[in-house]
């Protein structure tokens, strides 16, 4: 009678133990979400993505370059003389500001001309552009937007 009831205690550990075994197995394999409801996920072309530094930014725009270096005298009449081109990615003042989001996302489409060869502007037609799009709100909102859209469907 004792041996079968060592045998019993035995069997059941073994049968326990594979539970255990199995059960940590497949929930490694499942993939882990996060613990709450609403994710927000960035493309690797958006100023949040730049801003994020997950990637090296291009050789040709080093993060401290200023905008006015960068975009010429008329960014230096509208900007900061000393915003960096990393600060420009990471404003989060540009839901009403048109000349904030223009620096956002032409700052983006600059580091995607450069580092994405199939990006749809090179960098001397965005500070062109930026140039132009400084003359007003109306024409910073419509630029900004235009970069936006460049910097959404990029991959």
């Amino acid at each position: 009678m004792e041996a079968s009831l060592s045998s019993f205690i035995q069997l059941s550990l073994l049968v326990l133990v594979l539970l255990i075994l199995s059960s940590e197995a497949s929930s490694t394999s499942r993939k882990i979400k996060p613990g709450f409801i609403y994710t927000r996920t960035r493309g690797k072309c958006s100023p949040q993505y730049w801003s994020s530094r997950s990637e090296s930014w291009p050789r040709m725009v080093p993060e401290e370059s200023t905008v006015s270096n960068v975009f010429g005298s008329r960014a230096y009449e509208r900007y900061r003389y000393d915003l960096t081109l990393l600060e420009a990615t990471e404003r989060n003042d540009d839901v009403e500001n048109e000349f904030a989001r223009l620096v956002k996302q032409s700052t983006a489409a600059l580091l995607n001309s450069y580092a994405r060869k199939e990006y749809p502007y090179t960098a001397w037609e965005i500070k062109t552009l930026v140039i132009q799009g400084l003359v007003s709100k109306e024409a910073a909102a419509r630029q900004a937007q235009l970069f936006h859209e460049a910097n959404e469907a990029c991959n």
